[in-house]
């Protein structure tokens, strides 16, 4: 599944990152505590969260994760955009809940990672 799959599955607008639709996603991880992604194994995943701070880009960031959704029609702020787009994150939002969302890509084939421990 790309990135792009996923935008069009969630009727996601794109915020940052627009040039890396392209990019393949192998698993994902839905969860509003940076603490629980932390133990998320890295492999080309999607953060889906509510959580909208500086702390869930560098989160991405720390996980290699190629794709952060918010979710609830979450914006973040320029100075959140300008951090992805230098990282080369995509950002997506929806106005989907974050149940709905993970429901969405699960029916659609994408699967949660392996936890570490």
């Amino acid at each position: 599944m790309t990135v792009q799959d996923i935008k069009e599955i969630l009727n996601a607008k794109v915020l940052a990152g627009a040039d890396f639709l392209d990019r393949e996603v192998h698993s994902a991880c839905g969860s509003d505590m940076m603490s629980d992604v932390l133990a998320f194994v890295k492999d080309q995943s999607v953060l889906i969260t509510g959580l909208c701070n500086p702390q869930a880009i560098r989160t991405a960031e720390m996980m290699d994760i190629v794709c952060l959704i918010f979710v609830r029609g979450k914006a973040p702020d320029e100075n959140m955009l300008s951090m992805a787009e230098d990282r080369e994150l995509v950002v997506l939002s929806t106005d989907m809940t974050m149940f709905t969302a993970c429901g969405m890509l699960y029916d659609a084939g994408l699967r949660g990672g392996t936890s570490i421990g």
